[in-house]
């Protein structure tokens, strides 16, 4: 719990603007990126009003801290720009399952290994699963078999993430895209 008396530091993405600026001097920098000198607080924001654009404290750490002058809200307007492009063009890897049994038919895999094949083409993982019912578990080749005949439909475009093996009644392997 925070103490009333404390104030708490501004978030690290906000920056101190115009009259929030609390230092004597600041370390000055036009909106052209040269360096001004070192100057009083009264002297910069002269300068930012002037000139109409913003005071912006850019590292308040340094000593003195430096300020750089900016239109604020056009700085704050392309940062969200370019977090909202880069949340666009991000792709987040997911894991598709195809599941399988030990008697699928070759028509039945081609048909699955095709539908894959999309899934791996956007990026995907594919896991696939083979389930045993009743007693096929005591012929455990013919799933490791299936794995084998699905993996061959696609070893052109896919590596072997992880090899098969057997949980419970259900034999897994995950293929990714190369």
């Amino acid at each position: 719990m925070r103490r009333p008396d404390r104030k708490a530091a501004p978030p690290p993405s906000r920056h101190r603007v115009n009259s929030q600026i609390r230092s004597p001097q600041v370390r000055l920098i036009s909106d052209e990126g040269e360096q001004l000198g070192i100057k009083s607080l009264g002297d910069a924001l002269a300068i930012a009003t002037e000139r109409t654009l913003d005071l912006v404290e850019v590292a308040p750490d340094a000593t003195p801290p430096v300020c750089r002058l900016m239109d604020y809200g056009k700085y704050k307007y392309r940062q969200r720009k370019k977090q909202h492009d880069a949340k666009a063009h991000h792709h987040r890897v997911s894991t598709k399952e195809i599941r399988l049994h030990p008697k699928t038919h070759d028509h039945d895999l081609e048909f699955k290994a095709r539908h894959a094949r999309k899934l791996l083409a956007l990026g995907d993982k594919i896991q696939v699963n083979v389930f045993f019912k009743g007693r096929e578990m005591a012929h455990r080749e013919l799933g490791y078999d299936v794995l084998t005949r699905f993996q061959v439909f696609l070893e052109d475009c896919t590596k072997v993430e992880q090899q098969s093996r057997i949980d419970g009644r259900r034999m897994t392997m995950i293929l990714a895209p190369k």
